[in-house]
């Protein structure tokens, strides 16, 4: 009894213990300078929005970065592996709103929590270039940043229909709608507004961001489709329709199609085109249809539903002329056809456009058909026909052409003719970053009477944030009602002036704080050159796919602007990126409003934190979702008990036995190290390939279940103490990745000087990996019907014979001879009976 309570696995006490040992030596995960001759390796995950308290879903995130951190740190290499906190935001603000505490107080005490949390857990992060979004030693240079831009016309300001949640009582970016509702409040309707703004251009980098994902081979192509769909590139031609009786006026339409204009039959303006009123002036009710039409849009924008709306159009009483032919058509204003969009205006071709067919059919217009089916040349071609193959006719000297050609034909006639030129448009948008509430960074202008805008000189960054505040969510941002912060002068005539009230988008944040995680201290420059030139591009990031548009476009882009500015050489961030799957909860993804959020505290209290971790490893493959049960903790929690007693209870002879030669193993010797470097090199295949470390997992409890079942064995001397010394260090090596307090306890145990985490990453032999006998599978048509164990090496011939000879194989061969025999070296036989 007392040996078995001296081997209790007791995580409570064996935790606690490497925590504090940990604690107290920063180095411990510390990376080396950037001058060291290691290989360096740059593993990150995104970091948290300081909520108050980690989730299960965190823990799973984090716990994938950090065993691949600690695999890499044993292999020998230079590794960075730090952590932050997303800590500006609404939902801050909001809380204080709701429990009357300043946003800034709120932030640092739930980071101070989630960091403790984190401790617990035994993440091994570099906390001496911790990052807080919301310090102004951050936040001092998106300042910084935002004048650069300025400089160089990437950040400006206009007038601009905006979207407005009214919950977070502010603009978003159209990336942070989602089905026409606010990214935070899911049920809340967007609507649009008309604000001044301020902006990024992202879209002077949108070839170059639609073109970098083609070199991105290792981030996954289901973010590289959503990327290159939101980009959206769309190659066509501008052509200028003019209007019958307005010399000077012209309607500009862009087409990707230009090789169907001699089917257009009307010319289609956005209700809010800047041409309508001229063209509509004096008829009330065209007027008063057309402001029908622009109250519709904006409900259908709002709701994300402008698909649905039905086709509907006002004629204006106007034409325009076809530059290709000089046929007049009429100008119509048309519901869904888009201000934002292309130029406004549209060429209509219903005989080859679904929507154009629908809307021409409603009002009568002529459908007429440009373009025939090459396989139907004889016969008519059902309408509209919409497909690129295809063959011009009813289009004069182009008749004949296939469209791809007329294409290229017709857009050269239009440049010739001066009315019209090759373009490409893009769906992606630019980056609207004005917000207007008070916990985010403030933005550095200032508007003067007499100079207009003025950005702050360097020297008087950060503009802070004022501490003291009143929130209100009412008459704008808060930050228009401080004096002290609001009233200024200004950098250029000292004469009073204002500041820009509106605050940084907290994306602007996120978009580029792995780079100063390489220097966080740095006083005098976002970073040092230097330091990121040997650190960049991250070699792993890990997070959610939910981010593939909103934070992984906008690093991306913000990394070329950096390039551009010097600062950087790399032109993407991140070499590969790894997208997690849920944690799923009784069915639905673990949230605080379905109220089904699992506290990590509650785990590691009841089973500790190593437990904790390895279910998230072990219960799914981590692209997959996580169906979350408490049961697999405990059960992973029972498997760390059999490690934990397995080596305890050899640590002697394994201590004894140290250093001693293992020689030629045989009999219980052999299966058992065979077994081991078959792990070895599974789990080391794992982590260099898919990160299947559910498998992993697996292969280390087959190996301890080998292991248990040579107990005596081991115990009776019948292993020599230099292969139970071999076993014992091995086995505790792998699960160091996945357990990091247990490992570090058993490796004292075995009498081993340093931690866990600087000993080398065990190699597999290849020759004691390799089993003497394989069992493989027979068929007959298909369908198994027996295995038969042959050696490792067995050639194809000694295969098939053997799986003839099988009994149950001439059983069901019933003296029938096969037709065919296929065999697949070292996996199956199948025979081909008739």
């Amino acid at each position: 009894m007392a040996e078995e309570k001296e081997l209790r696995y007791e995580p409570a006490v064996i935790e606690p213990k490497w925590q504090a040992r940990w604690a107290a030596n920063p180095a411990m995960y510390a990376a080396d300078t950037h001058e060291t001759d290691k290989p360096k390796y740059y593993v990150l995950e995104m970091l948290p929005y300081p909520s108050g308290a980690l989730h299960i879903g965190h823990v799973r995130n984090y716990s994938i970065g950090d065993a691949l951190a600690r695999y890499m740190w044993m292999q020998g290499y230079n590794v960075l592996h730090p952590m932050g906190w997303d800590a500006f935001g609404l939902p801050a603000e909001n809380a204080a709103l709701k429990n009357n505490t300043p946003p800034r107080e709120w932030t640092l005490q739930n980071v101070a929590a989630m960091k403790r949390q984190m401790l617990r857990l035994g993440l091994g992060y570099d906390w001496a270039n911790e990052v807080t979004t919301c310090l102004p030693d951050y936040y001092r240079w998106n300042q910084w940043f935002f004048l650069r831009m300025y400089e160089r016309g990437l950040a400006y300001r206009k007038q601009s229909k905006v979207n407005w949640c009214s919950l977070c009582q502010t603009v978003l970016a159209n990336e942070q709608v989602v089905d026409g509702c606010c990214w935070r409040h899911e049920d809340n309707i967007v609507e649009q507004r008309n604000l001044e703004q301020w902006f990024y251009r992202i879209t002077a980098y949108a070839q170059e961001l639609l073109e970098g994902l083609d070199k991105l081979e290792g981030w996954p192509e289901k973010v590289r489709t959503m990327q290159r769909n939101w980009i959206g590139r769309s190659e066509g031609t501008e052509v200028d329709f003019g209007v019958e009786g307005i010399e000077a006026e012209k309607i500009r339409v862009f087409t990707t199609r230009v090789d169907t204009i001699f089917g257009a039959t009307s010319v289609q303006l956005a209700p809010e085109h800047p041409l309508v009123p001229v063209l509509t002036a004096g008829d009330k009710d065209v007027e008063l249809r057309i402001s029908a039409m622009i109250d519709e849009q904006k409900v259908a924008r709002e709701t994300n539903n402008l698909g649905a709306i039905d086709k509907d159009g006002v004629f204006t009483g106007r034409y325009a002329v076809n530059p290709y032919n000089g046929e007049r058509v009429p100008i119509w204003v048309a519901n869904y056809v888009l201000m934002e969009y292309g130029t406004g205006a549209i060429m209509s071709v219903p005989g080859h456009d679904e929507r154009d067919y629908e809307f021409a059919a409603k009002y009568g217009l002529e459908i007429r058909q440009v373009i025939r089916s090459v396989a139907e040349l004889e016969e008519e071609t059902p309408l509209p026909f919409v497909s690129e193959q295809g063959v011009l006719v009813n289009s004069g000297e182009f008749d004949g052409l296939i469209c791809e050609e007329a294409q290229n034909k017709l857009q050269e006639v239009a440049v010739a003719g001066g009315f019209g030129e090759a373009k490409v448009t893009f769906r992606l948008r630019d980056w609207g970053v004005s917000r207007q509430r008070y916990w985010g960074t403030p933005i550095p202008m200032v508007n003067c009477p007499t100079h207009g805008l003025v950005p702050v000189p360097d020297e008087q960054l950060p503009v802070l944030l004022p501490e003291q505040i009143e929130i209100t969510q009412e008459g704008g941002s808060p930050l228009a009602k401080v004096p002290a912060f609001f009233n200024t002068t200004c950098p250029k005539c000292d004469g009073p002036a204002t500041r820009e009230t509106d605050t940084m988008d907290t994306f602007v944040d996120s978009s580029w704080y792995f780079y100063r995680y390489t220097d966080a201290r740095n006083s005098k420059a976002p970073f040092d050159s230097a330091k990121v030139g040997y650190w960049f591009p991250i070699d792993q990031y890990i997070g959610g796919v939910e981010h593939a548009i909103l934070h992984l476009i906008y690093s991306r882009f913000w990394t070329k602007v950096m390039r551009d500015l010097g600062m950087v050489t790399n032109d993407e961030p991140a070499t590969r990126l790894f997208t997690q799957g849920m944690v799923i909860k009784d069915g639905a993804k673990m949230s605080k409003s379905r109220g089904n959020v699992v506290s990590p505290d509650e785990m590691v209290g009841r089973y500790g934190a190593d437990a904790t971790r390895m279910y998230a490893l072990f219960a799914a493959p981590p692209d997959r979702d996580l169906d979350w049960q408490e049961d697999g903790v405990a059960g992973v929690s029972r498997f760390l008990a059999r490690v934990y007693r397995l080596v305890r209870r050899f640590a002697s002879v394994a201590v004894a036995a140290k250093g001693a030669e293992v020689g030629v193993p045989s009999g219980v010797s052999l299966t058992l190290l065979r077994k081991m470097h078959q792990t070895v090199a599974k789990i080391t295949q794992d982590f260099g390939g898919r990160w299947h470390f559910n498998t992993s997992i697996a292969a280390v409890m087959e190996l301890v279940n080998e292991m248990m079942a040579a107990d005596a064995a081991m115990a009776d001397g019948e292993v020599p103490g230099a292969v139970v010394a071999e076993l014992m260090r091995t086995l505790v090596l792998l699960i160091a990745p996945f357990a990091p307090f247990l490992s570090a306890e058993l490796w004292e145990e075995l009498g081993e000087q340093g931690d866990v985490l600087r000993a080398k990453w065990p190699a597999s032999d290849a020759a004691l990996a390799k089993e003497d006998e394989i069992e493989i599978p027979v068929q007959i048509n298909g369908k198994l019907r027996s295995l038969v164990r042959v050696g490792a090496d067995a050639n194809n011939a000694t295969i098939e014979t053997t799986a003839l000879a099988d009994v149950k194989i001439i059983e069901w061969l019933a003296g029938k001879k096969p037709v065919k025999v296929i065999v697949v070296p070292g996996k199956l036989v199948n025979l081909v009976v008739k």
